[in-house]
């Protein structure tokens, strides 16, 4: 049986790229109906400012190794794993039916077939013979140890997000320095004042729109992957118990009711209220009447 969780490929993530677009593309239109031009914002040396001082600040206060993670995680943000819970669970319940039928040592070529590296490495150690409670223990440490280690990343973009309003005013008051060694020019002053202060729309803008909803986005697609992996933890232990797969199955999908993943169905017919006794009493009476 091949895996049909493969390794989750991924999309374009629509909702990050058309919210950057979309506030990128508003800004930019309302600075063009003020009667303003686009180069008028467009200062590298501005950008210059506030990337490497940004950067710079988030590197003196984060650790290299969780830095590191942090740059890999930022993919996480532009792509979407094409995850689905049900074909998880369609998956799980494949290797207990076998396991049921054949025993445990039957899944031994197909758990080291499985792409993704929660699962394989669960279904391994059930296959190996683990103790049951010993399983359980060190798969729900390593989604501990994963949790945390991404919420560490994830802290790198809220640092981020702090830091760029305030090299942004650094970058602004670098500008006015400049601005005043050419006070006797008012037109220079002038025009001087307003490059100045476009290093702070630089830093409230990055930090706003893309480093502080990254964070947040992060740390959501965390809470989903931390239930995807107790659900596989689940699913293993029920093999491991030797449970009928629909009682498995039962129990995930009752499992991803309590996460709020279980799919809609709207074919199932809604309950039609039944009319109150003293409405039926009425039209009885109405009827004898006539």
């Amino acid at each position: 049986m091949a895996a049909t969780r493969s390794g989750s490929g991924g999309k374009l993530d629509i909702a990050t790229i058309g919210g950057i677009a979309l506030a990128l593309g508003g800004m930019l239109a309302g600075l063009l109906l003020e009667g303003g031009r686009v180069k008028d914002v467009a200062q590298i040396t501005a950008a210059l400012i506030v990337l490497s001082g940004t950067f710079g600040a988030v590197m003196v206060s984060t650790p290299m190794s969780v830095l590191r993670g942090a740059l890999r995680r930022f993919a996480s943000i532009l792509i979407e794993k094409a995850e689905s819970p049900i074909a998880v669970i369609d998956e799980i319940i494949g290797y207990a039916a076998k396991a049921r039928k054949s025993g445990l040592v039957s899944l031994e070529q197909e758990a080291l077939q499985i792409k993704d590296p929660f699962l394989k490495k669960a279904l391994n150690l059930a296959v190996d013979g683990t103790d049951m409670q010993e399983l359980r223990n060190m798969m729900e440490l390593e989604i501990e140890m994963q949790e945390s280690r991404a919420r560490a990343e994830a802290k790198v973009f809220e640092s981020a997000g702090g830091y760029a309003p305030t090299i942004g005013i650094i970058g602004a008051v670098m500008g006015l320095i400049q601005v005043m060694k050419n006070l006797a020019n008012i037109e220079e002053v002038g025009h001087g004042i307003a490059v100045a202060f476009v290093a702070t729309v630089y830093g409230v803008g990055i930090a706003n729109i893309l480093l502080i909803p990254a964070s947040v986005k992060i740390r959501i697609r965390i809470e989903k992957q931390v239930q995807g992996q107790e659900l596989m933890l689940e699913g293993v232990i029920g093999i491991v118990e030797g449970l009928n797969p629909k009682l498995i199955r039962s129990k995930l999908e009752a499992y991803l009711e309590k996460t709020g993943s279980a799919p809609k169905n709207d074919s199932v017919p809604k309950k039609v209220k039944a009319p109150a006794p003293e409405k039926i009493r009425g039209a009885a009476a109405a009827r004898a009447e006539n």
